[in-house]
């Protein structure tokens, strides 16, 4: 399990703070985890595109596939790389901007009670077992941190935003993690 400070940052993982986040609503309690797949350039891994995009330093002139990012404020709380690596941007009592237009159990604008987690993927290729290693440890982290989270408040990206997002898609496997996160 990886344990959250008092200041609601991950322990032992790298920080890269980013601007691309506010306050959440006053009295706004985290209540799901929104786990999504990202590769950039498309169907690339490393080189870190990924942190320059969620920390505003992206060079949209530096690949063709960057050109639609122009001007495009988005963030996640966590990314999780192919080996396993967690880099944090935003801290959890923060909103990242992560889910954009967004409905779960009726609710809608889940960036506001939310935390975005991103690994480093795409829909249709198996995420690592490093990765889900991490991902494991850190949920349960969060579960133990934020008491309105359980197995059953971790969703994929195409959950609350169905017709517009896929991720993190049929190279997810949830069984394999909804069994791990079972395990005490």
């Amino acid at each position: 399990m990886r344990r959250i400070s008092i200041d609601h940052w991950l322990e032992r993982c790298r920080r890269a703070p980013t601007t691309h986040c506010d306050d959440r609503p006053k009295g706004q309690a985290i209540e799901l985890v929104v786990i999504h797949g990202i590769s950039l350039p498309p169907g690339q891994f490393g080189g870190g595109a990924v942190e320059a995009l969620f920390t505003g330093a992206l060079d949209c002139d530096g690949d063709p596939a960057f050109n639609s990012l122009k001007g495009v404020r988005v963030s996640a709380h966590l990314f999780i790389d192919r080996r396993g690596a967690v880099v944090q941007f935003v801290p959890f009592n923060q909103r990242a901007w992560h889910a954009g237009v967004s409905m779960w159990r009726g609710r809608k604008n889940c960036n506001a009670w939310s935390i975005g987690i991103e690994l480093e993927g795409t829909d249709d290729l198996p995420y690592t077992k490093r990765q889900y290693s991490t991902l494991v440890g850190v949920l349960k982290g969060l579960m133990a941190r934020y008491p309105r989270l359980s197995r059953d408040t971790v969703v994929g990206h195409a959950e609350i935003a169905p017709g517009r997002k896929t991720d993190p898609g049929p190279g997810f496997d949830w069984g394999r993690l909804l069994t791990q996160l079972e395990v005490r």
